[in-house]
């Protein structure tokens, strides 16, 4: 039996993240039928990174997503990248819409790290919600009622949420000291996946990429 530990850097309103998340879950569930007999477990944790840390923090600070994209990439090449990654993401059963607004990352982030407290499934769950509400919902996960709904939805009571996300802002320095560390430790680009401490895979990966590794340290294991 080999448990499997899958560290996972991103950050909420990465679309390739939500791919790469998809992708992952995609090749767990082919291990499970490709290796029917064993025993295997996969435990997986999300770890927070920030993509655009200078937005304003709060609850509602933020922009028009079609406005902030124009501006950054153009016209053209947004609705490009757009076409392209709901071409990607409709097989893995994500409906990419991209309306709304984007914002600061921070609060997501502590949400995920409350719900972390509540066990491996709560998290999955919250990232699950957060991920759908933003892209596929079109929501403003900046909004402390949108990731108040996604946490109920998850599991987390309502008194955890709102005294750690809404009245204060707990896990906050933990949130701030593990996106530091990521760009210490030379992650530059999201999702970034590390099993076992030791082996890497950087970018939306399929999950043919994930099977190979994991066969590796599978092998490795013996």
């Amino acid at each position: 039996m080999t448990a499997f530990n899958i560290k996972v850097v991103s950050d909420t309103v990465c679309p390739w993240c939500f791919v790469g998340h998809r992708q992952l879950e995609q090749a767990i569930k082919l291990w499970h039928k490709k290796h029917p007999d064993s025993k295997d477990t996969f435990n997986v944790e999300f770890f927070p990174y920030q993509l655009m840390p200078e937005f304003p923090r709060g609850s509602g600070q933020s922009t028009d997503k079609e406005t902030l994209y124009n501006a950054k990439f153009g016209a053209v090449q947004r609705q490009q990248i757009s076409q392209r990654l709901t071409a990607i993401g409709a097989p893995l059963g994500i409906n990419f819409r991209w309306g709304g607004n984007v914002g600061n990352t921070r609060d997501s982030h502590r949400l995920i790290e409350l719900a972390k407290k509540h066990g491996s499934k709560v998290q999955q769950k919250t990232v699950d919600g957060i991920f759908s509400a933003y892209f596929e919902k079109e929501q403003d996960i900046t909004m402390h009622e949108v990731l108040g709904e996604i946490a109920k939805s998850a599991g987390i009571p309502e008194g955890d949420f709102k005294k750690a996300i809404v009245e204060s802002d707990e896990f906050g320095a933990q949130v701030d000291k593990a996106v530091a560390e990521a760009r210490a430790n030379s992650v530059q680009g999201v999702p970034d996946f590390t099993i076992q401490d030791k082996f890497k895979l950087s970018g939306a990966r399929d999950a043919e990429a994930f099977i190979s590794l994991l066969e590796r340290v599978k092998q490795m294991n013996q």
